[in-house]
Order: structure tokens, then C-alpha cells, then sequence
């Protein structure tokens, strides 16, 4: 995992606009109070620090034949003359 850029409320302030465009592009940050950490931000898309997007987000909508395998197997087999 990439260390997150740390930087302070005032910076925060000042580069607010600049600091939203890059969490945008995945590069979220974390805002210090005082050196201390206080808030990470992050796109509200992005999963969370060591998490993966995860497969299985179309469970459900849609299911494969059995036979999915052997689909058109006839037709593959005379198309090579077997």
C-alpha cells in the first residue's frame, strides 16, 4: 500500500480544490490537527485501504447454463470437419 499524503487543516484550506482533484484520481489524503491525524479522505467509489473491489456484484442478475461448456459443440466440431 502507498503511504498517504499527510497534510495540515490550513494546507487542507488553502488546496482544497487541488487536493478533491486528486482524490478523484485515486490518490486519497490524510488531514492532520497539531501533526496528529484526523481525517482520511477518500472518493466515496474507492474501497478502503488493503481492500479490493470484489467480484460478484452481478450475483444474481443472471445465471449460465449448465451446458454453457458444450454450447455449439456440434457446430465448432463441423466447422474443423471432425
Amino acid at each position: 500500500m502507498q503511504s498517504m499524503e499527510i497534510v495540515n487543516m490550513h494546507e487542507a484550506k488553502t488546496r482544497l480544490s487541488q487536493l478533491v482533484d486528486k482524490v478523484t484520481k485515486g490518490e486519497p489524503f490524510v488531514i492532520a490537527r497539531a501533526g496528529k491525524p484526523v481525517a482520511r479522505v477518500t472518493a466515496i467509489e474507492s474501497p478502503g485501504p488493503g481492500e479490493q473491489k470484489r467480484l460478484g456484484f452481478l450475483t444474481g442478475e443472471f445465471t449460465v447454463p449448465d451446458d454453457f461448456d458444450r454450447m455449439g459443440e456440434q457446430e465448432i466440431a463441423d466447422l474443423f470437419g471432425s
